[in-house]
């Protein structure tokens, strides 16, 4: 039951007692409260009592305790709990979140308001990236970071609900994914037969199997098992580049394993290399790695080597500045669902669960698949019409 004692005549102190500490010290909770002038005298008693009954609900619920928790103490506890996420994905969300700290990091999280997030975001929008000012997208993306870590203390029962919920924002510029043609795809597939390893083998698994680039930093030579004409390969980790901790090891983007097939041609391509890197081994008198893709000294290569070079040849073979290393897993996965393969499939050699990210990400109907689609209804409504427009 909460203790009410009157300070003044509209002015009241509220203590409400919840248990023990472990060394016996009572824990309790307490609050000033003043009753506004559009109260009468006579409703003020109702007043206290409703408001001592609401204080103690928080108290007793714990939405008092763990509320008076600033953002950042319980941000930092937050990320601490974030196991199922690759490293990578840990480091963006350590960024984002020391990137609002100095506007909402000391705010207790049930003193937290829309407002306080809304001046954030317009402080975040004056951010500044290669002397432009950052896209709106961006600015989201921080806030997108704090409300999850909103939503677990709503789930956790700390907060009632989610401020970063209640905000209105602005529409964002999608930018449409530009993939390959299949004539550009086969050129660049004929411009890696001329490549040295191994960027070749890297590229060539890129754009036949749709891993993304960690996966592929991360392949060891236990994960291909060749069998004839074909070969096996498990995808289960992941290597990132973290800030301040260099290339990590972790878990794939989903968390979980999967098997994807090689044909014979990918089967032979990696033959070769993988006789390659045995000679390497054996003149230059080192043990062979177990990662797959190493430096010619067997060394490790770092994620963003293979970036590096795949832009300069984009660069040099005129292909579109639109394009990167993640385009080759989106030729991969459009030209799998574009003919016919079924979507759970995809979903799974592409490591994603859910078809519908599946699809809103991945899914972009290619140049020649959109003319083909306007030439068969323009023949189908010029046939039924019979109009010869020309001559009319």
């Amino acid at each position: 039951m909460a203790s009410i004692k009157k300070l003044d005549v509209r002015k009241f102190k509220i203590t409400v007692s919840n248990g023990y500490r472990p060394d016996g010290r009572k824990i309790s909770r307490a609050k000033t409260i003043s009753v506004p002038q559009s109260v009468g005298s006579r409703g003020i008693p109702q007043y206290v009592v409703h408001e001592a009954e609401e204080f103690e609900k928080q108290v007793k619920s714990g939405y008092c305790e763990d509320g008076e928790m600033t953002f950042q103490e319980y941000a930092a506890r937050w990320l601490e709990r974030q196991t199922k996420y690759a490293p990578s994905t840990l480091g963006f969300y350590r960024r984002s979140l020391e990137a609002v700290y100095p506007m909402i990091g000391s705010i207790k999280l049930n003193h937290l308001r829309p407002i306080a997030l809304e001046n954030m975001l317009v402080e975040l929008r004056k951010r500044t990236y290669h002397g432009k000012l950052i896209q709106e997208a961006t600015v989201q993306k921080y806030l997108t970071v704090a409300s999850a870590v909103l939503s677990d203390a709503k789930r956790n029962e700390i907060i009632e609900k989610n401020p970063a919920r209640m905000i209105d924002l602005p529409e964002t510029t999608s930018r449409t994914q530009l993939i390959p043609t299949d004539e550009e795809a086969h050129r660049f597939l004929d411009i890696l037969a001329n490549e040295d390893d191994p960027y070749k083998t890297f590229y060539a698994l890129a754009i036949y199997t749709g891993c993304r680039r960690g996966e592929l930093c991360a392949l060891k030579w236990q994960d291909i098992v060749m069998n004839g004409d074909e070969s096996i390969l498990t995808v289960s980790r992941s290597l990132s580049s973290v800030p301040g901790q260099g290339v990590i090891e972790g878990t794939t983007k989903n968390g979980q394993a999967r098997i994807i097939y090689l044909s014979e041609d990918m089967t032979s391509i990696l033959r070769s290399y993988c006789y390659q890197k045995m000679c390497e081994a054996q003149v230059g008198g080192f043990e062979m790695s177990d990662y797959v893709f190493t430096n010619e000294t067997g060394k490790l290569m770092h994620p963003d080597s293979f970036s590096r070079h795949l832009r300069r040849l984009y660069d040099e073979k005129g292909f579109p500045r639109e394009f990167h290393l993640h385009t080759l897993r989106h030729y991969f996965v459009s030209t799998m669902l574009h003919n016919g393969v079924d979507k759970q499939t995809v979903a799974e050699l592409a490591g994603h669960g859910d078809t519908g990210f599946l699809e809103r990400t991945y899914c972009h109907p290619q140049l020649q698949l959109k003319r083909q689609a306007a030439k068969i209804h323009a023949q189908t409504v010029f046939d039924f019409s019979g109009r010869d427009f020309e001559s009319a």
